[in-house]
């Protein structure tokens, strides 16, 4: 499916909750995304949560949008309950390892599903991800219900903090569709 734009059109912005609700922490784009369900979205905006279900959500890539949006415990060194904005380089994306599944039936890595929605011909215009330093992640083995507390204590905040990311695409977009004042 193509997408055109229309002059003054909203953009369209898929924001993609990812985590398994078993593993702890790993759960918190999950939370994020059902708890910004609750909230009004601009038009064009779309709030789902894949869980681990890494194919829906490549298959979701394939739909021409402007910025997509995925929400995911991310561990990257700082202290639990840490926020980031990561905006991935789309080639990484499209470069498997040697040997790497593609994908794996009950866990999801945003990577693999963007090479995966590549090889399957989508080409994501623009991909930042908001990612939670866990404070425990569960295991197959040894699961986990429920947020730690400094995760859960930042849930909110991170629905600011994807709502003040979709206020800019949509302040950058008013930027180009809007005629220049003469004078």
């Amino acid at each position: 499916m193509t997408h055109r734009e229309e002059p003054g059109s909203p953009p369209r912005i898929l924001i993609a909750g990812i985590g398994n609700i078993f593993l702890g922490d790993d759960a918190f784009g999950s939370e994020v995304a059902r708890r910004m369900m609750a909230h009004p979205l601009p038009d064009g905006v779309r709030v789902v949560d894949f869980g681990i279900r890494g194919l829906d959500l490549a298959y979701a890539l394939l739909d021409d949008r402007d910025v997509t949006i995925l929400i995911d415990a991310m561990p990257h060194g700082g202290p639990p309950g840490t926020l980031y904005v990561i905006e991935p380089d789309p080639v990484d994306a499209r470069e498997p390892s040697a040997g790497e599944p593609v994908i794996e039936g009950h866990s999801m890595d945003p990577v693999r599903v963007l090479r995966m929605a590549a090889a399957m011909g989508g080409k994501p215009r623009r991909v930042l991800v908001v990612g939670c330093e866990p404070a425990t992640l569960g295991s197959d083995d040894e699961p986990a219900m429920g947020l730690s507390p400094p995760v859960e204590a930042v849930v909110d905040e991170a629905i600011r903090l994807v709502q003040s990311l979709i206020e800019r695409v949509l302040t950058e977009r008013e930027g180009l569709t809007t005629p220049a004042n003469p004078g």
